[in-house]
C-alpha cells in the first residue's frame, strides 16, 4: 500500500497546527481580557471556545503528522469551526478553514483518505453485453376449422309482441 502523503495533506496539517496554536493564544488572551473587566465575566464562555477549538486542531494535526499514518477522515467540522472563529475576531483561523475545505475537495486528497481508511476505490461498471437472442421463427399457420352450417328450410319470422289495449283517461 502506497502511504506517501500528498503535498496538500502536509499543507492541511501545517496550517491546522498553526491555527491551533494561534487559537490557543487567542483564547487565553481573550479570556484574560474578559476576566479583567466586570462586564467581560459574562462573556468568558464565548472566549473559551477558540481555546477548545485550538486543542482539537492540535490533536487532528498530530494525527495527520503521525508516521505510520493513522486512519483519519477529513475533518470538515474543524474547518467549519475555524471559519466561525471570525466571530471571535480571528481572521487567520477563518482563512485556514476556507483553505482546508478547498483542499478536502481535491481528488488527490480524497483518494489519499480513501486509501488510508481502507475504503474501496470507486469503479465504473460497464453494462454487460446483451446476450444473443435466438432468431425469431414465424408461427405455424393455423387453418380455420369449417363446421357445417345447418340451414333451416323455412325461415321463421319473429313473433309479434302482444299489444294490450290502451287505457283512456277519464275526463
Amino acid at each position: 500500500m502506497n502511504t506517501t502523503k500528498p503535498t496538500l495533506i502536509h499543507v492541511i496539517a501545517w496550517t491546522t497546527l498553526a491555527s491551533g496554536i494561534v487559537n490557543l493564544f487567542w483564547g487565553f488572551a481573550a479570556s484574560a481580557t474578559a476576566l479583567a473587566t466586570i462586564v467581560g465575566v459574562v462573556c468568558v464562555p464565548l472566549t473559551i471556545l477558540p481555546t477548545i477549538l485550538g486543542v482539537f486542531e492540535l490533536i487532528y494535526a498530530a494525527k495527520l503528522f503521525s508516521n505510520p499514518p493513522q486512519a483519519v477522515k477529513p475533518s470538515t467540522n474543524i474547518a467549519v469551526l475555524e471559519i466561525a472563529c471570525v466571530l471571535a475576531g480571528n481572521l487567520f483561523a477563518m482563512a485556514v478553514g476556507i483553505l482546508s475545505l478547498v483542499f478536502y475537495n481535491d481528488t488527490i486528497v480524497k483518494d489519499y483518505f480513501a486509501r488510508l481508511n481502507g475504503m474501496p476505490q470507486p469503479v465504473t461498471v460497464s453494462p454487460p453485453a446483451p446476450a444473443s437472442l435466438p432468431e425469431p421463427q414465424p408461427a405455424p399457420a393455423v387453418e380455420p376449422v369449417h363446421q357445417p352450417i345447418e340451414e333451416s328450410s323455412a325461415v321463421e319470422s319473429p313473433a309479434k309482441p302482444k299489444q294490450t289495449p290502451r287505457k283512456v283517461a277519464k275526463k
